[in-house]
């Protein structure tokens, strides 16, 4: 039924509820620029806009009239399909390596043309020049490559690398998700550029999910190495790579059975830094590793009764001293430690916890760092401090200023940063700051699809908790509420340690959008984070240690509560959504709570704990064979036959992150407990659905909870 046949019964006020094709529309939130990236001297910044490359001056009295590569020009070249999938600075700054279209280019920034670099069946990636320019290391099928600019002459620096087995220099899915975070490279030049550091990981003993692609006439497998609890994980070394001899030396870590997080070179490129994390996560080493003979001494150890999160946030100074975030004090903290790793004193202020590390000083003098206040609704926003590190007491400056969330892009040699900023009813917004502090426009569009000052804005509030506690949330409004009518209810969570979903931040994904679309249309929509979201420090995540779904439960049933005691929300017709952890906690609060919600939405939800990779489920579980209960009980599965709402269950087909196989187990569950549900799959479509299949599951929901919620 189409959502449009409720109208009637929502007795809208107002104008027409935002339309898909508004918040869908490419420039739905405007065009500003993007992927700002500083030159190395911090004097120009590369971006993009309107499908082309621009390098600005923002010292310029004004932005540069054409720009350095326009994109239909380098799909003239590369094919027709080519998107820069990564744009490199040269040291210089005289020019721009691209990644495009499977192959490496040269960009320069004076007199020339563009450079087609490489030109192979086999897709050239992660391309990082050599300090002096001279040279361009990149990955070319799980190896290691080395170009030479003068010459265009190439060489393999490793051999062995094969899908499935070696990969030199990147990595798979596994650490690419849950270790770095989705963006981190796996080799690194030395700083004077003799060594390339990088990563070895052999994958043969990992076991093989198949994803398979049921559109074409015969299918289509691909094999994706995904540990489960209790698996062998990659084994991973960390080499040191002599350029004159060929030489790997490979750095003495440890057991095989480490998680080698993050590798960075000492200022002496005569070492690298690796952090280093058991199995179990209860501790991380940060080790010093000599690059001659890889024997490697602990600077620090960072231990933890439950687990150790990893941050964004160490870096050395040009003198050895380095910047290390910890967790010690319940938030986390940034702190500067002498070259020893000895006499580590904090550098952040007291009631802030850091988000990021974002930018030190080349001379070591200041670092740029993101983070927040540990009070209240403070973790709902995001500033951006500066503090001084040339003292014998560090002295932090915001900022900013207005309730939002902030980011900051440093350039570490000039001291000026691109901020960008947003809040949950507006769009991001950028301009550049200088180090005199002045503030120079960055070119941009005001969104041309709808008015967002037009839309409902979200309210943030904290409500009544378990145990005394009180509880952040947010909160959108019908246009014209005034209070007297029984509204239904929709309420987003996720609900995972260390999350949140009440934040002052616009939402890339069009959730708060949809959410504002609703809320035109008649709903009331709550979204409450529970007592082990962001908001409550490490003390508060480590409640979800061992056993998950309880906390989030009582969390989403102190927001019933409130409910309850509001006049116009109507208590008989609340429904609950959330995608991933979020689709875990809608199930697992269903199932445990039957008849306590209308309706239910799970995305992509993890049914079955076993059936998750390692890193995340043995973190806050430990091995099945440790905590055979907390596996048990912690899984909707185990509860399914006692589901009373009415519940939609959506799942991509190619999802490499929670494989389909979980809506499989929970639809046999379901069927063999003569329980009715619904189910949609989206062929293709992975973890983050596209915006077209992303579209089509709003509409779905639209109608889903039109239907559920709206009737007597």
């Amino acid at each position: 039924m189409h959502p449009l046949l409720f109208l009637p019964l929502l007795a809208l006020t107002g104008p027409a509820p935002l339309s898909y094709d508004a918040m869908f529309a490419d420039d739905a939130a405007g065009r500003p620029i993007e992927d700002p990236l500083w030159s190395p001297d911090g004097r120009r910044l590369l971006c993009e806009r309107e499908e082309a490359l621009w390098v600005m001056a923002p010292d310029a009295s004004s932005g540069p009239s054409e720009p350095l590569l326009r994109l239909s020009d380098l799909r003239r070249e590369a094919g027709p399909e080519a998107e820069i999938d990564r744009a490199v600075w040269m040291p210089g700054g005289d020019g721009i390596v691209l990644e495009a279209g499977g192959d490496l280019w040269l960009a320069p920034l004076g007199p020339g043309t563009l450079r087609r670099l490489t030109r192979t069946e086999e897709a050239e990636t992660d391309p990082q020049p050599s300090p002096d320019g001279t040279r361009i290391a990149f990955v070319r099928d799980f190896d290691l490559w080395l170009l030479d600019l003068g010459s265009g002459a190439e060489r393999a620096l490793t051999t062995d690398g094969a899908e499935g087995a070696f990969l030199n220099g990147t990595t798979g899915w596994l650490y690419w998700e849950e270790i770095w975070d989705r963006e981190a490279s796996g080799f690194w030049w030395s700083p004077d550029g003799r060594r390339i550091a990088y990563t070895r990981f052999d994958e043969r003993k990992v076991p093989v999910h198949p994803i398979v692609d049921d559109a074409p006439v015969h299918p289509q497998v691909t094999s994706q190495r995904y540990p489960k609890p209790g698996d062998p994980n990659p084994v991973v070394q960390v080499g040191v790579l002599d350029l004159a001899s060929g030489r790997t030396t490979w750095m003495a870590t440890g057991g095989e059975d480490l998680y080698l997080a993050r590798v960075a070179w000492a200022p002496a490129a005569d070492a690298v830094a690796v952090q280093a994390l058991t199995r179990s996560q209860t501790r991380l080493d940060l080790l010093r590793c000599a690059a001659a003979d890889g024997r490697c001494a602990t600077l620090l150890t960072e231990q933890w009764p439950t687990w150790v999160n990893l941050g964004k946030d160490f870096a050395f100074l040009p003198d050895g001293r380095f910047l290390w975030g910890s967790e010690q004090s319940g938030w986390r903290r940034l702190y500067l430690a002498g070259a020893d790793g000895r006499s580590l004193r904090p550098v952040s202020p007291e009631g802030w916890a850091v988000a990021s590390l974002d930018g030190v000083a080349t001379d070591g003098t200041w670092a740029v760092f993101t983070a927040f206040r540990t009070e209240g609704l403070g973790p709902a926003e995001r500033h951006v401090l500066r503090v001084r590190l040339d003292g014998a007491e560090a002295l932090a400056e915001i900022l900013t200023a207005e309730p939002a969330f902030h980011e900051a892009r440093v350039a570490p040699r000039s001291g000026a940063w691109v901020h960008s900023w947003s809040t949950a009813d507006l769009p991001p917004r950028r301009e550049l700051r200088r180090a005199d502090g002045a503030v120079v426009p960055l070119p941009g569009a005001s969104p041309s699809t709808y008015d967002p000052a037009a839309l409902p804005p979200y309210e943030y509030l904290t409500i009544p908790g378990p145990d005394g506690s009180r509880l952040p949330a947010r909160l959108l409004r019908p246009p014209g509420f005034d209070g007297t009518r029984k509204l239904p209810v929709i309420v987003y969570h996720y609900g995972g340690p260390g999350s949140q979903v009440v934040a002052r931040r616009w939402d890339v994904r069009r959730r708060d959008l949809w959410h504002k679309r609703m809320a035109q249309r008649g709903y009331a929509v709550l979204s409450v984070d529970n007592r082990s979201s962001l908001f409550f420090g490490k003390a508060g995540e480590d409640l979800d240690y061992r056993r998950m779904g309880d906390v989030n439960l009582a969390g989403q049933l102190a927001a019933v509560a409130w409910l309850e005691s509001q006049p116009w929300a109507d208590p008989a017709r609340i429904g609950l959504w959330g995608w991933s952890g979020g689709g875990f906690n809608t199930l697992y609060c269903l199932f445990q709570r039957p008849g306590v919600w209308k309706a239910g939405v799970a995305g992509a939800p993890v049914v079955d704990w076993h059936l998750y990779d390692s890193v995340w489920t043995e973190r806050y579980f430990g091995t099945p064979d440790e905590n055979p209960s907390g596996y048990l009980d912690s899984s909707p599965l185990t509860a399914a036959a006692s589901l009373k709402d009415r519940l939609l269950v959506v799942h991509g087909l190619a999802d490499d992150n929670v494989h389909p196989q979980h809506t499989v187990a929970l639809s046999r569950a379901l069927v063999e407990a003569k329980i009715p549900f619904e189910q949609a799959f989206y062929p293709g479509e992975k973890h983050a659905f596209e915006a077209a299949s992303m579209r089509h599951f709003f509409e779905r929901m639209e109608s889903f909870f039109d239907r559920e919620l709206q009737g007597p």
